[in-house]
Protein backbone atom coordinates (compact mmCIF):
# COMPACT_ATOMS: atom_id res chain seq x y z
CA UNK A 1 0.00 0.00 0.00
CA UNK A 2 1.24 3.48 -0.63
CA UNK A 3 0.65 6.23 1.60
CA UNK A 4 -0.45 10.07 0.13
CA UNK A 5 -0.32 13.37 1.54
CA UNK A 6 -3.55 14.87 2.34
CA UNK A 7 -3.81 18.57 2.48
CA UNK A 8 -6.23 19.15 5.02
CA UNK A 9 -7.94 22.56 7.02
CA UNK A 10 -6.71 24.43 10.52
CA UNK A 11 -10.64 23.53 11.61
CA UNK A 12 -10.15 19.65 10.06
CA UNK A 13 -6.97 19.21 12.58
CA UNK A 14 -8.46 20.80 15.22
CA UNK A 15 -11.41 18.75 15.45
CA UNK A 16 -8.89 15.42 14.75
CA UNK A 17 -7.01 17.22 18.11
CA UNK A 18 -10.33 17.06 19.94
CA UNK A 19 -11.48 13.52 18.83
CA UNK A 20 -8.50 12.00 18.50
CA UNK A 21 -9.50 8.48 18.71
CA UNK A 22 -11.41 9.29 14.97
CA UNK A 23 -9.32 7.20 12.52
CA UNK A 24 -8.89 9.96 9.48
CA UNK A 25 -7.97 7.41 7.41
CA UNK A 26 -11.19 5.50 7.67
CA UNK A 27 -12.65 8.41 7.06
CA UNK A 28 -10.38 9.19 3.91
CA UNK A 29 -11.13 5.50 2.49
CA UNK A 30 -15.49 6.37 3.49
CA UNK A 31 -15.13 9.74 1.25
CA UNK A 32 -13.51 7.51 -1.52
CA UNK A 33 -16.36 4.76 -1.57
CA UNK A 34 -19.09 7.42 -1.57
CA UNK A 35 -17.15 8.69 -4.65
CA UNK A 36 -16.71 5.29 -6.07
CA UNK A 37 -20.80 4.51 -5.19
CA UNK A 38 -21.64 8.38 -7.20
CA UNK A 39 -19.67 7.10 -10.25
CA UNK A 40 -21.50 3.48 -9.88
CA UNK A 41 -18.59 1.47 -9.27
CA UNK A 42 -18.38 -1.78 -6.44
CA UNK A 43 -15.95 -1.65 -4.52
CA UNK A 44 -16.09 -5.32 -4.04
CA UNK A 45 -16.45 -5.96 -7.28
CA UNK A 46 -13.54 -3.54 -8.38
CA UNK A 47 -11.18 -5.01 -5.42
CA UNK A 48 -12.07 -8.66 -6.93
CA UNK A 49 -10.82 -6.91 -10.13
CA UNK A 50 -7.49 -5.74 -9.04
CA UNK A 51 -6.96 -8.99 -7.23
CA UNK A 52 -7.18 -11.03 -10.39
CA UNK A 53 -4.98 -9.21 -12.01
CA UNK A 54 -2.74 -9.38 -10.18
CA UNK A 55 -3.16 -13.25 -9.97
CA UNK A 56 -2.44 -13.46 -13.29
CA UNK A 57 0.97 -11.59 -13.17
CA UNK A 58 0.17 -7.58 -13.31
CA UNK A 59 1.87 -5.67 -10.83
CA UNK A 60 0.03 -2.95 -9.41
CA UNK A 61 2.35 -0.25 -11.31
CA UNK A 62 1.24 -2.10 -14.45
CA UNK A 63 -2.74 -2.29 -13.74
CA UNK A 64 -1.93 1.85 -12.88
CA UNK A 65 0.00 2.15 -16.24
CA UNK A 66 -2.76 -0.32 -18.60
CA UNK A 67 -5.79 0.97 -17.38
CA UNK A 68 -7.73 4.62 -16.67
CA UNK A 69 -11.47 3.35 -16.04
CA UNK A 70 -13.16 0.19 -14.83
CA UNK A 71 -14.11 -1.15 -18.28
CA UNK A 72 -10.17 -1.06 -19.07
CA UNK A 73 -9.24 -3.00 -15.69
CA UNK A 74 -12.58 -5.61 -16.60
CA UNK A 75 -10.99 -5.69 -20.00
CA UNK A 76 -7.42 -6.56 -18.55
CA UNK A 77 -8.57 -9.14 -16.66
CA UNK A 78 -11.71 -10.74 -18.56
CA UNK A 79 -10.88 -10.50 -22.11
CA UNK A 80 -7.14 -10.74 -22.69
CA UNK A 81 -5.27 -13.30 -23.53
CA UNK A 82 -2.56 -14.16 -20.41
CA UNK A 83 0.67 -13.25 -22.71
CA UNK A 84 2.64 -13.93 -19.11
CA UNK A 85 1.82 -18.13 -19.79
CA UNK A 86 0.10 -18.12 -22.75
CA UNK A 87 -3.50 -19.29 -21.34
CA UNK A 88 -6.77 -17.39 -21.96
CA UNK A 89 -8.75 -16.14 -18.83
CA UNK A 90 -11.61 -18.46 -17.46
CA UNK A 91 -14.02 -15.88 -18.40
CA UNK A 92 -13.00 -15.96 -21.62
CA UNK A 93 -12.97 -19.47 -22.09
CA UNK A 94 -16.31 -19.97 -19.99
CA UNK A 95 -18.04 -17.93 -22.77
CA UNK A 96 -16.47 -19.68 -25.79
CA UNK A 97 -17.66 -22.94 -24.30
CA UNK A 98 -21.27 -21.23 -23.69
CA UNK A 99 -21.05 -19.93 -27.56
CA UNK A 100 -20.26 -23.61 -28.90
CA UNK A 101 -22.74 -25.29 -26.81
CA UNK A 102 -25.39 -22.06 -28.30
CA UNK A 103 -24.69 -22.57 -31.77
CA UNK A 104 -25.04 -26.70 -31.19
CA UNK A 105 -28.36 -26.12 -30.38
CA UNK A 106 -29.43 -23.53 -32.92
Amino acid sequence: MKTRQVTIEEIDQLFLEWFDYINASALYRQALREEMNVRDIDPHEFRDLLERAQERGYSFDEVVEETNRLSDLQGLVVNSVDSRDGTQSETSATESCENAHNETHQ
